[in-house]
């Protein structure tokens, strides 16, 4: 069934109801929970309409993911994916430290790329000193951190910005270089909000093979407990595939292993974070791991998929280079408003592929105001290739006319398409649009 959105005012029911042919776009409520079948799901709209029926007759407004969302982390973060920079991808341990967090939070002001939603500042592995205090306290690296976390925390805000810090739901962190949380989550999470922190990222290291469901949820508790609201970052790798699970404790969870570099990791880790599309919604995001643009590892086509890709699966756009010298071009990829703005689009569905010829794939979402993100990726190495986009695939009716926005050449295109699109891309990129329907 293609998408259905509607506005509501007065007494009247909004129903959303995203769908395609297959499980592309089964959403809310309903999923692989129900059975992936026409025939589940049909049954359920079913029920939900004669819901929304009684409902109309008492003059309320229906939404039919309530149920789920009942069992979502309630601490009123995630309503969109989190942007902002992490220091893990670029600098892990080495060069992780007071001065470039400051630099950093500086840059992100000074760049313009804080007023384009990049606010977390997270500080990842290696920032704690190897033992606790005598009070069995975090403490901050004397070295690497000299003014403590309080002091950075300060400066980070006094930036409008906020900041992250990261644990492990294990004795040790990943790094093996500093304690984890694992059975000391109360006092530390009391400690994070003392402290200021915003965010934090909770790895999956060293756990003593207690299993996450023992683990996360404890750390997700102390949170709430703890007086402020931080932003909890399920980095579990998708090892028990916390999509089923991480709504009720998180805010996002970690779908696949670490991203590296290169192409080949960047483009199998969206191919595996794809797979959980059905889960991810508004308060609660599949996390296919930070951004690798502008680390050099790959061409600056690939860096155009790799965050066109994150933006369509509505991804936390997390930067991973030093964006106190980055280029021209790694700054261009970042800043791109347009498809920001399909990452941070308020109906918050999860793109996902509904054509896949070879190595062409149409990936496609829908977006609020009746329009739909579509990329057209060439995954080839070598050879150009024609791709088409079908109206019954990208879930428009038949007969539609729509005007194509065209996100990284930033134009409307002067034709109208109907029924389809097709254009040429070259090897390893993409061409990203929305499609907006154009009135008769």
């Amino acid at each position: 069934m293609p998408q259905v959105e509607r506005s509501c005012s007065g007494s009247c029911v909004e129903v959303h109801w995203i769908s395609r042919r297959g499980p592309p776009f089964s959403h809310g409520v309903f999923g692989s929970d129900f059975g992936e079948g026409e025939m589940a799901g049909s049954l359920l709209m079913l029920l939900l309409v004669a819901a929304a029926a009684a409902a109309v007759a008492e003059g309320k407004v229906v939404h039919v993911e309530e149920a789920h969302r009942r069992s979502m982390l309630a601490n009123g973060l995630g309503s969109a994916p989190p942007m902002g920079w992490n220091s893990w991808n670029h600098f892990q341990c080495d060069g992780n430290g007071e001065a470039v967090i400051r630099e950093t939070a500086d840059a992100l002001v000074s760049t313009g790329l804080a007023a384009l939603g990049y606010k977390y500042v997270n500080i990842d592995d290696c920032w704690a000193e190897p033992k606790r205090d005598a009070m069995g306290n975090l403490v901050a690296n004397t070295k690497t951190f000299p003014h403590g976390i309080k002091a950075l925390a300060d400066y980070v805000h006094s930036k409008g910005l906020k900041l992250g810090v990261y644990s492990d739901a294990g004795f040790q962190t990943c790094a093996k270089v500093q304690p984890g949380s694992l059975g000391h989550e109360e006092q530390d999470a009391k400690t994070f909000a003392a402290w200021g922190v915003d965010y934090l990222k909770y790895d999956n290291c060293n756990n003593g093979d207690l299993k996450p469901l023992e683990r996360y949820p404890e750390m997700s508790k102390a949170l709430m407990k703890a007086g402020r609201a931080i932003y909890f970052s399920l980095c579990e790798w998708g090892d028990m595939h916390p999509a089923r699970w991480g709504a009720a404790y998180g805010n996002s969870w970690r779908t696949t292993n670490d991203i590296a570099d290169t192409w080949e990791s960047m483009i199998a880790t969206a191919d595996q974070n794809e797979v959980w599309a059905e889960y991810a919604r508004p308060g609660g995001w599949n996390d296919p791991d930070m951004l690798e643009v502008g680390n050099g590892g790959m061409t600056n086509n690939e860096y155009v998929v790799h965050f066109s890709l994150w933006a369509i699966s509505k991804a936390p756009l997390i930067i991973g280079c030093d964006v106190r010298h980055m280029s021209q071009e790694t700054y261009d990829i970042l800043a791109n408003k347009e498809a920001i703005a399909v990452n941070q689009d308020p109906l918050g569905v999860q793109g996902k592929k509904v054509r896949m010829e070879g190595s062409n794939e149409v990936w496609a979402a829908p977006l609020s105001g009746y329009r739909t993100a579509v990329v057209l990726l060439n995954r080839h190495a070598t050879d150009e290739a024609t791709i088409t986009a079908h109206w019954d695939d990208i879930g428009l009716p038949a007969g539609t006319d729509v005007e194509a926005r065209d996100l990284w050449m930033h134009k409307t295109l002067d034709a109208a398409f109907t029924d389809k699109m097709a254009f040429d891309v070259a090897p390893r990129s993409c061409r990203m649009f929305v499609l907006k329907p154009r009135l008769r």
